[in-house]
């Protein structure tokens, strides 16, 4: 086999097994996040020191699932408005879409990346948020 053959076939190998599969990102969205960082499309970013909500997404076995919005206490409560933002998860063109719906608006977000300990996504605008898990402070211990 010619040299410059195999070096091809092995960068096109290298670059398959490295590519994300988004569907692994499913198994992580579940659970309390906060915004860490923003970066708008003009690369200007805004850092979140302090957040005085959190987004608590919840993931059904349908691929489906809800974002809602809380505001957490200082004894491992939350406060909540009720308002939540129902999503179906679809996987096109090997990403991971959000597609949300509520009585006054529809829009989709791609999930960029998603762990454990992070989520990044980007909406239509090509606003890219950074999430961090959220953690509870319970000053009542």
């Amino acid at each position: 086999m010619n040299s410059k053959y195999l070096f091809l076939f092995l960068s096109l190998l290298i670059l398959n097994s490295c590519s994300k599969n988004p569907e692994t990102y499913i198994e992580h969205l579940e659970g309390y996040w906060e915004i860490e960082e923003v970066q708008l499309a003009d690369g200007t970013k805004k850092k979140y020191t302090y957040n005085d909500t959190v987004d608590y997404i919840k993931v059904s076995d349908s691929l489906t699932g809800f974002r809602l919005k809380l505001k957490p206490g200082f004894d491992g409560t939350y406060e909540t408005s009720n308002d939540t933002e129902q999503f179906t998860i679809k996987i096109e063109n090997d990403s991971l879409n959000l597609y949300y719906k509520t009585p006054f608006d529809t829009w989709k977000e791609t999930v960029l990346s998603a762990n454990k300990e992070q989520l990044k996504v980007i909406n239509k605008n090509k606003a890219v948020f950074l999430y961090k898990r959220f953690t509870a402070i319970d000053v009542t211990k």
